[in-house]
């Protein structure tokens, strides 16, 4: 969307009604900080970018929830609109249960931009999301897919639907490797190795399977930063660090800190559909890779260790901690150089003028 901003206005609906919220705290503590994001209107926190969060009800399995969820968001996204400008509109969404608002904005082309398979994630009405999901494909002028079996479960659906990987911001995770970047402060007090991770700590996530690694291997350090949305009590240990979520610049003196990179991920339908973006940020940053058989990670797998089993991943990770790292570190940074953003956006470009 930054990329897109440079020559266009973008409007950026930060859409939150595809799950019912559970009781949880989490769950309270994400409800309020929404309510708060809508309570402040529009933002627009850099050229040609705007960001609109809107109110919506979040009962994406009630009929009456829909028709209020249409009312609204036609409102308030029409009003935002003319606040941006008049011009063409391409409406673009990356999640599939937005189907009811097609042809409400006048726009002259609709593209899904499918990244995670919906159907599979906890709290979702895995028939309604599919149904929704079809009938979305079905009406978009392109479907973009990020991983083969997205391509594959999608095409069906829509013949111009195209598989184009994700990404990576090259030129901030390749900073890892240049002498004036920093490491992380937080760092400093954690002896090596330290094993490596970014992102969500999400259900998807085998930390029994990081856990069972750290207890074997007390002199390893495991640094997790991200938040989480459950307890993360029973995981703590003297080896195990979770330092919480960090700002998006700070990731490269987070890497440059870092021995491996790891993407600890269950294997599932969720999983097996995923290409995770911290994948090619790892190896921008010049870090070796242990991975469960992701098959978007497979891909890599000169570059990648990849791990079935605790003792699968104990074996990776004191492979690569042993090797000569030389000239791998470049070599696996300069393998991510052309699969920049930029390159991204151009072949998305490409399609939509076909």
């Amino acid at each position: 969307m930054h990329l897109l901003a440079e020559h266009n206005q973008v409007l950026w609906v930060n859409y939150h009604a595809s799950r019912t919220p559970t009781a949880s705290s989490s769950d309270m503590l994400y409800m309020a900080k929404k309510l708060g994001q809508v309570a402040s209107g529009l933002k627009n926190p850099r050229p040609n970018l705007h960001v609109l969060t809107p109110l919506v009800v979040p009962l994406p399995s009630s009929d009456v929830a829909k028709k209020l969820n249409r009312a609204l968001l036609i409102k308030q996204v029409r009003r935002a609109l003319r606040k941006v400008g008049k011009g063409p509109v391409q409406f673009w969404t990356f999640t599939p249960d937005v189907g009811y608002l097609l042809g409400a904005f006048e726009e002259e082309k609709v593209i899904y931009y499918c990244v995670d398979d919906h159907s599979q994630f906890t709290g979702y009405d895995v028939d309604q999301v599919l149904a929704e999901e079809e009938d979305l494909c079905r009406r978009s002028d392109l479907v973009i897919t990020t991983s083969m079996a997205l391509q594959e479960a999608k095409k069906g659906f829509n013949e111009n639907t195209v598989l184009i990987p994700h990404g990576v911001d090259y030129a901030h995770f390749s900073k890892a490797l240049d002498e004036s970047t920093v490491e992380a402060p937080e760092l400093q007090g954690i002896p090596h190795p330290r094993i490596g991770f970014f992102g969500l700590l999400r259900d998807w996530v085998d930390l029994d399977m990081v856990a069972a690694v750290a207890k074997r291997r007390p002199t390893w350090q495991f640094v997790m930063v991200g938040d989480a949305t459950f307890d993360l009590s029973t995981y703590r240990s003297p080896n195990i660090h979770f330092l919480g979520r960090k700002p998006y610049d700070s990731l490269p003196g987070y890497c440059k800190g870092f021995d491996i990179g790891i993407i600890p991920f269950k294997i599932n339908d969720l999983t097996l559909a995923v290409n995770p973006i911290k994948l090619r940020e790892y190896l921008a940053a010049g870090l070796p890779v242990v991975s469960t058989p992701l098959p978007e990670v497979a891909i890599f797998q000169h570059h990648v260790g990849l791990a079935n089993s605790a003792d699968e991943f104990e074996s990776a990770i004191e492979r690569f901690l042993s090797e000569d790292a030389g000239e791998l570190v470049k070599e696996r940074s300069a393998a991510m150089s052309s699969e920049t953003w930029p390159a991204i956006v151009d072949r998305i470009g490409h399609q939509l003028q076909r």
